[in-house]
């Protein structure tokens, strides 16, 4: 029952989604087919499903838009080159288990780069929504004929009867149901001998082998950024979906053969001529809530879609392209999460920011909206990067609960007079180390009285090259200025690092300490104790 529910839903979604990548329409269908079956014996998470969906169209269709003309053969033969390349890509970075790549993409980028683009989908279906079938915005706005009522009708009341059988329905195939009623409707009415837009003829049968021929280097060049994005955002569709099937499973979620088998249904999509593949979160959330077990559901939805290919498709001959629309927009509504900028304003202003700018570059970049993406992904690498460089340096005080707090911001006395306990809440790295030279120095500068400095270093996790040979300016620096540098609870990656470099050699102004406690405990009392005293290192 889960596979024949999906099935009745991708077939009308994928002949819309087709129309939305500018492809010949029954070629989403093809994508509901060997895509789905080769997903579903190479992927880890095979209750998925995989097949068209509406961003990677999108993505499709506004790559393609500066170099081709919508449905030609040439546009065709990009598409499929499109898919070809990313599905290779996607099967090199699995066998390479290069999957953690993927994860370089954050939540922020991600809200605004998924709200942008549903925006920008929902905005490219309002002329057939609104009676205007084939014809754009701008061309709606320069006048001409008037709209059609008759799809503007059918346009509103499918959306209408979408969004209630989602709510009072949720298991019912309602858009299958939709479909084969608007055509029925259709028909009856002769809406395509009016000279309303409808699907038309669908070609039956399986589809065949198809290979798009070479292309010009300029081209092929062209198309490499279009086909890194949907390579990213396919397969973070692919991630989202497949976190909530492995939560749901209790197992623990493979991306790198999830990336090798979503490249293998790409390959075997393109093959047969269609465009890029994902796994839809709707479809494949409609799969687990029917209560799907294993991936006999996907063969039972391949079998059902195979069917229809057969024997089905000119009974879709009088569906309204103003249906297709709706459904496309009731798909993508989902996406539009204005909330959501809200919420990331209350955790963080600045991430709220990339989130905005994201969302506000994908829309004004159309059509070649991955710039959205990289964008964002430059902004939060920048932040990434600003935050690494000014990491949290702040000097401590014994709180009363007795752990070490910031002292400035708690209002602490410092834990001696003469002692200048410090800690960093970051790595000692490249980034970083400067940044810990500088506070220690500007420390010693400013309190010329100061005997004992203490680096509680259990936050450090790692040591660099840059860090270790700054680390070695610090101690050299102390025992200039006759200062004695402690160091509590090092940690041994750390320490390694130290000691390789041989910047721990015992010495009568280094100390160390495993714990904090430690630290406390031997300097508290030892603050005004001589330098040439013996000394532990």
């Amino acid at each position: 029952m889960a596979g024949i529910t999906v099935a009745l839903m991708v077939i009308p979604q994928g002949v819309a989604y087709a129309a939305l990548a500018g492809m010949p329409l029954v070629t989403g269908v093809y994508a509901a087919l060997f895509p789905a079956l080769i997903a579903v014996m190479f992927s880890s998470s095979q209750r998925l499903s995989v097949g068209p969906t509406a961003l990677t169209s999108l993505l499709v269709g506004a790559s393609l838009a500066p170099l081709a003309v919508a449905g030609s053969d040439e546009w065709v033969a990009m598409a499929v080159w499109l898919t070809l390349m990313s599905g290779t890509i996607q099967i090199v970075l699995g066998a390479g288990r290069f999957g953690w790549l993927l994860r370089l993409v954050n939540s922020p980028v991600l809200i605004g780069f998924t709200q942008g683009a549903a925006v920008l989908i929902a905005i490219s279906q309002l002329p057939a929504l609104l009676g205007f079938t084939g014809r754009t915005i701008p061309q709606v706005l320069q006048g001409g004929p008037l709209p059609d009522l008759v799809a503007i009708a059918f346009g509103l009341g499918s959306i209408a009867v979408l969004w209630l059988g989602k709510r009072l329905l949720p298991r019912f195939p309602t858009t299958m149901a939709l479909v084969a009623g608007a055509a029925a409707i259709s028909w009856i009415v002769d809406y395509a001998l009016r000279g309303g837009a409808v699907v038309g003829t669908l070609p039956s049968g399986l589809p065949s082998f198809y290979w798009p021929g070479l292309l010009p280097l300029g081209t092929f060049s062209a198309l490499v950024l279009p086909a890194l994005m949907i390579t990213l955002v396919s397969f973070l569709e692919t991630a989202s979906s497949a976190k909530v099937d492995n939560a749901r499973a209790g197992t623990l979620w493979n991306e790198n053969q999830d990336l090798i088998g979503q490249g293998l249904a790409k390959l075997a999509s393109g093959f047969t001529g269609t465009f890029p593949t994902s796994s839809s979160f709707s479809r494949s959330a409609i799969t687990l809530y029917a209560g799907a077990q294993t991936g006999w559901a996907t063969l039972f939805s391949v079998v059902v879609v195979a069917g229809a290919l057969l024997w089905l498709m000119p009974l879709l001959y009088h569906v309204p392209q103003a249906v297709l629309a709706a459904v496309v927009v009731t798909a993508i509504l989902g996406l539009v999460k204005p909330a959501s900028f809200k919420a990331l304003w209350r955790v963080s202003r600045i991430e709220a920011g990339i989130a905005f700018g994201t969302f506000v570059l994908t829309i004004a970049t159309a059509p070649s909206i991955y710039w959205g993406v990289l964008g964002g992904l430059l902004a939060s690498m920048a932040h990434y990067m600003y935050r690494h460089l000014h990491p949290r340096i702040i000097e401590v005080g014994l709180h009363p609960d007795g752990s070490l707090r910031d002292r400035q911001l708690w209002k602490l006395p410092p834990l001696a007079p003469q002692l200048y306990a410090v800690r960093m809440d970051a790595e000692l790295d490249f980034a970083s180390a400067s940044t810990l030279e500088r506070a220690l120095t500007v420390a010693l500068a400013e309190r010329p009285d100061l005997t004992d400095v203490c680096l509680f270093a259990q936050p450090i996790n790692r040591i660099d090259i840059t860090g270790a040979e700054v680390f070695g300016s610090i101690r050299r620096l102390m025992e200039a200025k006759g200062v004695r540098l402690h160091l509590s609870g090092l940690k041994l990656p750390a320490m390694q690092v130290l000691e390789r470099a041989g910047l721990l050699a015992p010495g009568p102004m280094l100390f160390s300490y495993r714990t904090d406690g430690e630290a406390l405990a031997a300097l508290m009392p030892r603050i005004d104790v001589p330098v040439d005293e013996p000394t532990a290192a």
